[in-house]
């Protein structure tokens, strides 16, 4: 035998000893009769820059099946509610023109634009958490340029315009804060706008903000009385700063909480500023390592932990309500992974067990610090009328279902308590933060609830770095189940279940599908179930279930009884 031939021969041994290579055996325990606590849906939380795409053809739709997965109301917050043009959307651009000013300096108020935004929630049982931002042209200290033409592989710093700068009459601003509020009331009624959230700008200590810690303090003070003003009822907070691991971020936070527990409030000249819920941002860091898209989970989480650890010494505030308002593995969603490629990890099952991970250590985080966490905002939507998975961060394109959704109907399927899931592979929420999850170990965890007769149990195969590597055999032992027999359910999310991004390539990545491809990508947007329903037996007290996971993978084991 020539030595070229025995070289293919060995080659193509070890080729196929790597493909089949022993799946890794992961045990996961879940035990029924040790509840930690309520399974708090704060993922019921979502967010985007453009306003105007809410009451947009696809808008609408994906708005229906966000309300229609959760059990309990969504919020939705965005940026430009009160940014002045023509109502027309763009790339990280929305305007409400909801005040302008006649020839004489008096205010205008147009209430139009706003209406059609808030309707469109309301109609589906969605509540806003009511951003007051941007400021206005009429009232903006420094006005021009105003609107901006951004778009990707431009200078980021060119959205930066003028309606990031404080108002030059803050009487005014105010007043514009009392009628809104007043409108609201009006035209949706006292108990409805009650259940809203009212927050003052986005990201104040970052270029969003064209003033200082002072003026933002000052403007929120002005906000915060117009607010009390139209509804005494009605729940206002902030400072929505970036994330807190930064030094600049976290005196932002700090200075912010001290001035309203005791500054000079300076719109009633009283101590204090009312303060009702608490908010910071928190985003990881992918980059892109020679052809190979790598996430940072651990950039994020450790933003989260530092903001918790803020306000869990905070001795007036550590019970008030937490909200992470932006909560995503990176920080520019309409940044598609053309120009750059970090990001093309949003459109396949990479963002979903990176979701469904991450989520995960957040409960863990706000249970360690006893934080009253509230929500967490997934900054991702949609983008109308853009190219089809372009890969921007969101979660549908042109009206079909990303997989990343699907990480969101699991959450909707959980049970209200959360019980004890422990994995003999799992990585703790501490080691993500120092080290992330790489190596050659993927992180294959879980998290459990349980309902009156019923169980679900979450779990993933997820890894910082997007490569090949053979599926996890998972066995689950799971005690405590009040019954003999069982009905089990499992959902998959991966390269051949509950993925339109993977059925759109095999099709040849239409940019124009017909109708035919078209029904087919929205059937692959949905959940999909693992295989067929099946029955299972509790033996001593134990109900065991074995099933693979593809790496990236995200599952739902579903048991129910009678």
């Amino acid at each position: 035998m020539k030595k070229t031939q025995l070289a293919v021969i060995i080659l193509f041994i070890c080729f196929n000893a790597v493909c089949q290579e022993t799946p890794e055996k992961v045990r996961i325990s879940v035990d029924l009769n040790s509840e930690i606590g309520e399974l708090n849906p704060f993922w019921a939380w979502f967010g985007y820059d453009e306003p105007n795409y809410t009451y947009m053809k696809d808008g609408k739709k994906l708005l229906s099946e966000l309300s229609a997965l959760s059990p309990v109301p969504v919020y939705v917050r965005t940026h430009n509610l009160l940014t002045s043009g023509d109502g027309k959307p763009a790339l990280k651009w929305g305007s409400t023109n909801i005040y302008t000013e006649d020839i004489n300096g008096n205010p205008v108020y147009d209430w139009t634009i706003i209406d059609s935004i808030f309707d469109t929630y309301v109609e589906r049982k969605m509540r806003p958490l009511a951003q007051m931002g941007f400021m206005p042209e009429a009232l903006s200290s420094k006005p021009q340029p105003y609107r901006h033409f951004w778009k990707p592989g431009d200078p980021y710093d060119d959205i930066y315009t003028g309606w990031r700068f404080p108002p030059g009459n803050y009487e005014k601003w105010g007043e514009l804060i009392y009628q809104w509020v007043k409108h609201s009331v009006e035209k949706y009624g006292k108990d409805e706008v009650e259940k809203w959230y009212w927050e003052l700008w986005n990201e104040p200590d970052a270029k969003y903000w064209g003033g200082t810690v002072e003026e933002y303090c000052t403007l929120y003070d002005y906000s915060a009385d117009a607010v009390k003003r139209a509804l005494p009822a009605a729940k206002v907070g902030g400072p929505h700063i970036t994330g807190p691991a930064n030094s600049n971020a976290a005196r932002f936070l700090t200075e912010f909480l001290k001035h309203c527990e005791s500054g000079i409030n300076a719109a009633t000249g009283k101590t204090g500023a009312p303060l009702d819920f608490v908010a910071f941002h928190a985003k990881g860091a992918p980059r892109f390592i020679d052809g190979v898209v790598r996430m940072n989970m651990g950039a994020g989480l450790r933003q989260i932990d530092r903001g918790f650890s803020i306000i869990a010494s905070n001795a007036k505030y550590r019970n008030l309500p937490v909200i992470i308002g932006e909560c995503d593995p990176e920080g520019c969603a309409a940044c598609g992974m053309t120009q750059y490629p970090q990001n093309g990890y949003r459109n396949g099952t990479m963002y979903s067990s990176y979701t469904a991970a991450s989520f995960a250590r957040i409960y863990d985080l706000a249970f360690e610090y006893k934080v009253n966490l509230l929500g967490v905002v997934s900054w991702s939507f949609e983008f109308e009328d853009q190219p089809w998975f372009h890969g921007f961060r969101d979660l549908a394109t042109n009206g079909v279902d990303k997989p990343v959704l699907n990480v969101f109907r699991m959450f909707g399927m959980m049970g209200p308590d959360r019980v004890d899931a422990r994995s003999d592979k799992g990585f703790t929420y501490k080691s993500v933060i120092d080290s992330g999850v790489r190596g050659s170990r993927t992180d294959v965890g879980a998290l459990a609830s349980k309902g009156p007769d019923y169980t679900t149990v979450m779990f993933w195969n997820y890894h910082d770095d997007d490569k090949f590597s053979p599926d996890a055999s998972v066995e689950f032992s799971m005690t405590g189940i009040p019954a003999r027999k069982v009905n089990i359910t499992q959902y998959r999310i991966d390269k051949d279940h509950s993925n339109s991004y993977e059925v759109w390539m095999k099709m040849g990545s239409p940019q124009d599908p017909s109708p035919e491809q078209y029904a087919e990508l929205e059937k692959a947007g949905m959940l999909e179930m693992y295989g067929k329903k099946s029955k299972g037996k509790v033996k001593n007290n134990v109900l065991l279930v074995s099933t693979p996971i593809q790496r990236q993978g995200v599952g739902l084991l579903k048991i129910e009884w009678k």
